[in-house]
């Protein structure tokens, strides 16, 4: 039999996640002109990461919180092999709420970082060029902390293939999984995704800027004529 676990929302949510990411690696890693992309890449992932959050009180039953962060017993428990539930298990949020934290903070520092050429993080004028550096070198630090987790994120994935015979990528494509149907994810809705898409698109519209003066034109140099 099977159940419904991951709702459209969600599963959107982590495939352009991943796009997001990637390119946003491979961008940064070229630089040049694709530096523009890399920052607008970074707006889509905070947006992304917003709009995950969001859905993560309001969405359907295995997206929220409160379904799968799990105190230490939980833990334990999935350790022992007595822990039995859909949805992602005790380490698995774990991993869920480390990826969200590191990208929040990889996103929102971009915002104020620089690369010392010609590409400026859509706030760092908000901020002294010597914060503003500070902040660059703690966003390159982050991008290694991200591979990091990301890498155990994959292996994790191939581990569950490979030795629990569980298909964790085709669920999160399909939205089904092994379980009965009673067991099948409630809640969210057309109604809450447009809530969390709207909250998502404002904190977009804000970190990007769009609200700042623009930046004073110098006054002209106006020279004496050579008679």
């Amino acid at each position: 039999m099977r159940t419904y676990v991951w709702d459209l929302p969600t599963r959107l949510f982590h495939w352009l996640l991943v796009v997001c990411v990637v390119a946003a690696f491979v961008t940064a890693k070229i630089g040049g002109h694709l530096m523009i992309w890399h920052g607008r890449l970074g707006l889509a992932i905070l947006g992304l990461i917003v709009f995950r959050i969001v859905w993560g009180f309001i969405g359907s039953t295995y997206a929220r919180f409160a379904t799968f962060i799990r105190g230490p017993a939980a833990i334990r428990a999935y350790l022992r092999g007595e822990w039995h539930g859909l949805g992602h298990n005790p380490l698995g949020a774990l991993s869920v709420i480390a990826l969200l934290g590191i990208l929040s903070l990889q996103a929102a520092s971009g915002l104020f970082a620089n690369d010392d050429i010609a590409f400026e993080g859509y706030l760092t004028s908000l901020i002294s060029s010597e914060f503003s550096s500070r902040i660059t070198g703690i966003h390159q630090l982050l991008e290694k902390g991200l591979l990091l987790l990301v890498t155990l994120h994959v292996g994790a994935i191939i581990f569950y293939a490979r030795v629990k015979k569980q298909n964790l990528v085709k669920a999160m494509i399909t939205g089904w999984a092994a379980g009965s149907p009673e067991q099948s994810s409630r809640g969210g809705g057309t109604a809450a995704a447009i809530v969390a898409l709207l909250i998502a698109a404002a904190s977009v519209w804000a970190a990007s800027g769009a609200w700042l003066p623009e930046p004073a034109t110098p006054p002209a140099e106006h020279t004496a004529p050579d008679f």
